[in-house]
């Protein structure tokens, strides 16, 4: 394990209290640091060519663009950094996306104050950290050539649909939703068709009421 020198981490988190909890976490712990903190993922793609961390601790929702989208980013970039997901959102459903974008493990937030510290050492010795259910079905995907039509009809969206259906369910509309993403108006009606087609849903109150339910459920 690289308890030699510092684990210099950065966290990106659109809330000031989630970001100040984490650090006085961390910081309790010897070996680790956090060298900076960001809320957008502009903010952190900056911070990080600024200060090359040793490890990224990622939210899924930031505010103006996308946890999983900045994943991919720095996993491009800077392959060298290591990168932890810290999300509200439901891991059965988010964990293989986000591992297969780059990151090592996935920590719900709700059990941030007892696992996190773990995860982030495991993650830093060469590990990949998820819960103990999330073990059980990775390895049932290898076993049993499980498909995401298999599971929640969620599962059959791909990232950037989901990314949609989730900006939906926290109540933007398109036009919002494009401005966040960078996209066209266009681009994001093409992906709310896609969506109800995936979902078998026929309306655009359906597609919303659907995308709500979800967001408060996956919460």
């Amino acid at each position: 394990m690289a308890s030699e020198r510092q684990t210099r981490i950065v966290i990106v988190d659109d809330h000031a209290v989630v970001r100040v909890g984490m650090t006085q976490l961390l910081e309790r712990e010897d070996g680790l640091v956090v060298c900076g903190e960001a809320r957008t993922a502009a903010e952190a793609e900056e911070l990080v060519e600024r200060e090359r961390p040793d490890l990224m601790i990622v939210d899924l929702s930031l505010e103006g663009g996308s946890g999983l989208e900045l994943i991919k980013t720095i996993r491009e970039r800077h392959p060298s950094i290591l990168m932890l997901v810290c999300s509200m959102h439901d891991e059965l459903l988010f964990a293989e996306r986000v591992l297969a974008a780059g990151a090592r493990g996935y920590v719900m937030k709700a059990e941030a104050a007892d696992l996190l510290v773990q995860a982030v050492r495991k993650v830093r010795s060469g590990g990949v950290y998820v819960s103990p259910a999330m073990s059980d079905r990775l390895l049932q995907t290898m076993a049993d050539g499980y498909r995401p039509a298999d599971g929640a009809p969620e599962e059959r969206l791909s990232d950037r649909q989901l990314e949609v259906f989730q900006m939906i369910g926290r109540g933007l509309g398109t036009r919002e939703i494009a401005e966040q993403l960078g996209l066209s108006v266009k681009t994001i009606e093409t992906h709310r068709q896609e969506i109800k087609r995936r979902l078998g849903l026929e309306t655009n109150l359906e597609l919303v009421r659907r995308a709500v339910q979800w967001f408060l459920e996956s919460s």
